[in-house]
């Protein structure tokens, strides 16, 4: 019997490989991460606590996160119907509408933050049409989750489309025969296919939203207690030379960060076992 010949990998071998990707993560991720960790156990808990209680920070908190979640759930209901264009129907300059999505991971955060409140002021386009009827959207969190809606529905179309594009449309065509109606077609054979795309894109459009400064201290208005952004907090806090409170903070933004990263990839998880069981 002839051996078997050494599979040959155009990239080196798993030590080489490893070793370079365990260094790059650590210089780029890790490391970095743990300097905050480090930087802020030299305070004692009551510091800590006293930094990260204050009622200022605490609305700080709320704002990002309530404004994050809510911009998050807008980008999935409109990210699934935008993927669905793209993906199942055609029509004219669509590669120009594709490419258009990616517009937010181009443009740099502070044009797209002057151009959102010079929209959406009282006296932009659309600003002040609503402005007539006594509706405010620049310097308030409505503009605020506008702005975390323009990054964030890059992440959640991007997930989903490439699940479309592998989906079956026969599935849905047997259901269709099977006297199946569009409602029942959609949450019973391809909601379950997409909802997984659908959750990493919640993810990430959500992470994204809640760290996101550029493009939000713009339109924000930057008021106390009503429309100040974590972000927002952290970089007065360092203009201040206050590292301490800066680090405090950031530290609890990471410690979010990864249970809400968990959270989602464990429903993540859970939802392709039962779509596939």
């Amino acid at each position: 019997m002839i051996g078997l010949k050494k599979k040959k990998r155009v990239i080196p071998g798993f030590g080489i490989s490893m070793g370079i990707t365990m260094t790059f993560l650590s210089l780029i991720v890790l490391i970095p991460m743990v300097s905050i960790v480090i930087t802020s156990s030299k305070m004692d808990i009551t510091q800590f606590l006293q930094i990260i209680t204050d009622p200022r920070i605490v609305a700080g908190f709320r704002v990002s996160l309530i404004s994050a979640l809510i911009a998050a759930l807008i980008n999935c209901a409109f990210g699934v119907l935008i993927a669905w264009v793209l993906v199942r129907y055609d029509f004219p300059m669509k590669r120009v509408v594709d490419g258009i999505i990616e517009l937010p991971f181009a443009l740099p955060t502070a044009v797209a933050g002057i151009a959102l409140t010079a929209l959406y002021s009282n006296n932009g386009w659309i600003g002040g049409f609503f402005a007539q009827f006594g509706i405010a959207i620049s310097y308030t969190q409505t503009g605020i989750i506008l702005a975390m809606i323009f990054v964030g529905i890059p992440f959640v179309v991007r997930s989903i489309q490439p699940v479309l594009e592998k989906l079956d449309p026969k599935y849905e065509e047997a259901a269709s025969i099977l006297g199946a109606g569009r409602g029942t077609i959609f949450f019973r054979v391809i909601f379950p296919e997409i909802m997984p795309a659908m959750l990493t894109g919640f993810g990430l459009a959500f992470a994204r939203a809640v760290g996101e400064y550029g493009s939000v201290i713009f339109i924000a208005g930057n008021t106390p207690f009503k429309t100040e952004i974590v972000p927002l907090l952290i970089m007065s806090q360092l203009e201040q030379f206050n590292y301490e409170a800066a680090t405090a903070i950031a530290l609890v933004m990471l410690i979010i960060s990864f249970a809400i990263l968990f959270f989602i990839n464990s429903i993540q998880v859970y939802a392709s076992k039962f779509s596939k069981g």
